[in-house]
């Protein structure tokens, strides 16, 4: 007999109940309303940002859910005195904000299902979070996104009073620090009801430093402006690596009785990576008959790791994508030659932002996005696999309690490419893995038994 097939999408219907503009609870002084965008906000990609964070109805309270949503409403408006850019406007020139009050825009809307339910559909269709968006992001492209708000929240209620907590920016104002950063000191106002005056976790100053150029003479306009390549549909699943598997490789990698051990203590987050890498590389030569060249993104957050003291937490965009290359003419798929490139590239790089001047940073930048995304032997060519792998490790989502408890599901990105969002655990001792794959790679990876070794289950 058959297995029965069940699109659980179309059991799910989101309500739009409400849309509002929440704005500052006090009025931005004159002399910020002008917020100037940096370098790094102009090589940042032109799309909008989403992450869901989901919470369970509190048990044992009396606490309502028009209470908490109450009490979200007003903490965001206190947040964003402090977060002033996040409630302005792209001026029309493109290059800054005007830090006017026009607020973010605030969605509440219902949903028709049991929040239990839908946690055990995720465990089949992960992407079933995607219906959670805040309302019209998805309709949200390069060309209409300097029109749109900056910040968009919706927060979805379940039969049960848990609700979907979701919030999407544009990425040239904010990356994923500053929206992460965010979410996770609003989840702190709205438990401690901490005033405006003691909330201050950002600076806003890094165009004072990283002053905005002229691109179009420094880069190739495929270097900071790659073309989507739909031709195949992604989809998420999601991984828990297993901490004891990752310990064992470790061991296994720096003994030193074993031939080519490794000189250095990998991190968690370098063997995970090389775990996906060495997997995507596997389901790409399984199903195209060959061991393609591929090129990895790292998106290496500056904040703190330069001589200036003005970079150590500022709003926008601060970030190097590091491209990290394999060569399969010259690399072996041991994942020690994998751990190896990621190390060199990452600290490479790190060593010199660490004494460069600004001007030498986008240089940097500028070469290593000219020579690798926009270069004809990697970025140009359609032969060549191209993934991100971003870590949010040391953020805190998974502890963003607004009062309620910390969320136990999160979900991140837009499925416009392949990406893998590694973050930490509930209890912070392993690794999760959102991975945004091919569905044909995914296919592949599942039955993987070498991949899967390193894993114990796929929800958290």
């Amino acid at each position: 007999m058959g297995s029965l097939c069940v699109n659980f999408s179309d059991q799910i219907q989101v309500e739009i109940m409400s849309k509002k503009i929440i704005k500052p609870s006090s009025q931005t002084p004159n002399h910020l309303q002008n917020y100037k965008l940096s370098f790094f906000d102009q090589i940042a990609e032109k799309t909008h940002m989403p992450v869901v964070l989901f919470y369970p109805h509190p048990i044992n309270t009396s606490t309502t859910t028009n209470f908490m949503v109450a009490q979200l409403e007003e903490s965001l408006s206190r947040i964003l005195t402090h977060v002033y850019p996040a409630a302005g406007r792209f001026d029309e020139n493109k290059c800054s904000i005007k830090c006017q009050d026009q607020g973010v825009t605030l969605i509440k809307a219902n949903v028709n299902c049991l929040m239990d339910d839908f946690l055990q559909m995720t465990s089949t269709d992960f992407d079933l979070a995607l219906n959670f968006w805040p309302d019209g992001i998805q309709d949200v492209d390069a060309t209409s996104l300097f029109a749109t708000p900056l910040m968009v929240v919706q927060i979805t209620i379940f039969q049960c009073g848990g609700f979907a907590l979701s919030m999407s920016t544009a990425h040239p104002a904010m990356d994923g620090w500053a929206s992460f950063t965010f979410i996770y000191e609003w989840s702190r106002v709205c438990k401690l009801g901490m005033p405006v005056e003691k909330i201050n976790f950002m600076s806003f100053d890094l165009a004072n430093i990283f002053e905005p150029r002229d691109i179009s003479t420094i880069f190739e306009a495929s270097a900071i402006f790659p073309g989507i390549r739909p031709d195949s549909k992604i989809v998420a699943k999601k991984f828990v690596m297993d901490i004891a598997s990752l310990l064992k490789l470790r061991d296994k990698l720096t003994n030193c009785h074993n031939p080519g051990a490794l000189c250095f203590k990998p991190s968690r987050v370098e063997m995970v990576t090389a775990i996906l890498w060495r997997a995507q590389l596997r389901a790409s030569q399984a199903i195209s008959g060959k061991l393609k060249p591929s090129l990895m993104s790292f998106p290496l957050n500056l904040r703190g790791k330069l001589k200036y003291p003005e970079t150590a937490n500022p709003f926008g965009n601060f970030i190097i994508e590091v491209p990290i290359a394999y060569d399969p003419k010259g690399t072996n798929m041991e994942l020690k030659d994998f751990i190896i490139l990621i190390r060199e590239a990452v600290q490479k790089t790190l060593d010199y932002c660490g004494e460069a001047s600004t001007d030498e940073v986008v240089d940097l930048v500028a070469n290593l996005y000219n020579q690798s995304y926009g270069g004809q032997d990697w970025g140009t060519s359609d032969d060549i696999e191209e993934f991100t792998c971003s870590s949010l490790c040391s953020f805190h989502m998974q502890k963003a309690d607004f009062g309620w408890g910390n969320p136990n599901l999160m979900h991140f990105g837009s499925r416009h490419h392949q990406v893998f969002w590694l973050y930490s655990t509930q209890c912070d001792n392993s690794i999760a893995v959102q991975m945004d794959i091919k569905e044909n790679y995914l296919n592949f990876i599942e039955r993987d038994q070498d991949f899967l070794a390193f894993t114990k289950c796929r929800r958290t």
